[in-house]
């Protein structure tokens, strides 16, 4: 598969960067202000959060959240950093630290800010939002991933075989 095939966002001021799905940025846009959305209209018209049907005690609930939250929030920062704040001379298979415990944290980070405030609010449709919001994450990742292929060719196999997309391996 070449390039031409495959639709690219590149970042030009950045050709160190392989590039992304051209609808990566407007698409995570979009997903956050509807979950915003879901969140506020939960809160104050649907109510679903209130509901009997989890019955979660608080001293789990929100610990849990709160870490899940951290979490994202870390490792957002750290792949954000890794990614964008070292100009390399050429594009290259970015494979230490947390991109070798998962081949896309940045994506993870912005998932689990979505899980830990759907775990403290312990919303259906706020659930519901994230299932969506991870389909299209999904989405986005295969795709980049496509992109790292066409580049790198065995190298980056060899990476995906060896590195979980999502879910650490033990």
């Amino acid at each position: 598969m070449t390039n031409n095939k495959l639709k690219i966002k590149r970042h030009e001021e950045r050709p160190d960067l392989t590039g992304e799905h051209p609808f990566g940025d407007l698409g995570q846009l979009i997903f956050l202000i509807i979950f915003l959305i879901v969140w506020i209209a939960d809160i104050f018209f649907i109510k679903l959060s209130e509901s009997q049907y989890i019955d979660l005690p608080l001293w789990i609930q929100i610990p849990v959240g709160s870490i899940i939250l951290i979490l994202g929030f870390y490792l957002a920062k750290k792949s954000m950093k890794m990614v964008f704040g070292t100009k390399r001379d050429k594009p290259e298979i970015i494979n230490n630290k947390i991109y070798d415990k998962v081949r896309h944290p940045m994506y993870l980070g912005a998932l689990l800010f979505y899980l830990g405030i759907t775990v403290l609010m312990l919303s259906l449709p706020l659930f519901i939002t994230f299932i969506a919001t991870f389909i299209f994450y999904n989405f986005i990742a295969r795709h980049e991933e496509k992109l790292l292929l066409n580049q790198f060719g065995d190298d980056y196999a060899n990476y995906m075989k060896r590195v979980s997309r999502w879910i650490p391996r033990l």
